[in-house]
């Protein structure tokens, strides 16, 4: 392939963003190479190298998008519970991007859009919490939410539920488990 093929491929980086996306969501992040992606977008082996620089790059740019797509789906709920239901969906919705969010160890922690996107997603999470009655621990509150949440989502997402969730919708069995362990009262 010639450069000019690759110069005129349209949106080069979402097609590798894209590729990647379903590579990982059938393979595993260490499924990953820039290559492979190359190949499957139809240009040069170094073309996504223009736009990523490595698999670091890749991988940081897609928990960078998906820290971006998990704020936005969190901003539209009410109260925490409901940051809760849409933390599963997000999880069920973006696999891909889950899986790589999560990871510190697959991305470059210090790239400003991966810094701004996690800062935006915190603070959603926070937002959360804060429409809890005042408690001493407030931080505290949060990791046990995010813990709730991520982990309903990690073993949905890896079909440890299975059996308990049945044909029920995951978000109501989330829901129906955040009654079980709160009280309104914070009991």
């Amino acid at each position: 392939m010639t450069s000019d093929r690759a110069y005129h491929h349209g949106d080069l980086r979402r097609a590798v963003l894209t590729a990647a996306l379903d590579v990982i969501r059938t393979e595993g992040p260490a499924a990953l190479s820039l290559r492979d992606l190359a190949r499957r977008a139809g240009v040069s082996h170094a073309a996504p190298a223009h736009h990523f620089k490595d698999r670091t790059g890749l991988l940081t740019a897609i928990a960078a998008e998906g820290y971006d797509l998990f704020a936005d789906a969190l901003a539209a709920a009410p109260d925490l519970r409901e940051r809760g239901v849409r933390y599963v969906r997000f999880a069920a919705e973006h696999p891909a991007h889950f899986q790589v969010m999560f990871q510190p160890d697959l991305c470059r922690d210090d790239d400003p859009d991966l810094q701004a996107a996690k800062a935006r997603a915190t603070a959603e999470l926070r937002a959360g919490v804060a429409t809890l009655a005042p408690t001493d621990t407030p931080r505290l509150t949060g990791v046990a939410a995010w813990s709730l949440a991520h982990g309903f989502a990690t073993l949905l997402l890896s079909g440890n539920l299975d059996a308990a969730v049945g044909d029920r919708d995951p978000e109501e069995v989330f829901r129906s488990l955040t009654g079980l362990l709160f009280t309104p009262d914070g009991g």
